[in-house]
């Protein structure tokens, strides 16, 4: 029987677990696309680990049995989701789509009528889960520190529906 996640707002002492299944996700789904460079991997879990550090506050976390298998984070000052990952051992259970199903609910709630993301083009299945989720593509650019090398970034736009009435406790 396949237990459902648990979503929650993540804590301070989820950063390390947060890196761990970010970088695990990378590796096994972003590398294999890329040509591999000397260091890389280091320097990957250490932006990984950064961003989770950096954006706890705004980041929602899935948890099974209490262990955190995914997350996802929303930017401070514009309705833009920078990171979402589920562990690869739980890939394909749901979890990504709750995940981004509750980050684009907080953003509704805060007044956004759409959000923009972006993933790797030759990631063809989180572009394929995306577009199941309801995004549209709108541009195709270079990505990466190294504009010479041949990895594209896929842009992606959905458009989102805000509650814009008023909320009171009575009739």
């Amino acid at each position: 029987m396949t237990r459902l996640p648990v979503l929650r707002p993540a804590e301070a002492g989820d950063v390390p677990l947060l890196a761990d299944i970010a970088f695990t996700a990378w590796e096994s789904g972003i590398l294999p696309l890329m040509r591999e460079r000397s260091g890389q991997r280091e320097a990957e879990r250490s932006r990984l680990a950064e961003a989770a550090r950096q954006s706890f506050d705004r980041i929602v976390v899935a948890t099974i049995g209490g262990s955190p298998v995914g997350w996802v984070s929303r930017a401070r000052q514009r309705p833009y989701i920078p990171f979402l990952f589920v562990a690869p051992h739980v890939q394909g259970r749901g979890i990504g789509g709750e995940l981004l199903s509750r980050m684009e609910s907080i953003l509704e709630l805060r007044g956004a009528d759409r959000v923009h993301l972006e993933t790797p083009a030759d990631n063809v299945r989180a572009v394929r889960f995306y577009e199941r989720q309801g995004y549209r593509i709108l541009a195709l650019r270079p990505d990466g520190p190294h504009r010479h090398e041949p990895l594209m970034s896929v842009h992606l736009e959905k458009t989102l529906h805000p509650f814009r009435g008023r909320v009171t406790d009575g009739p």
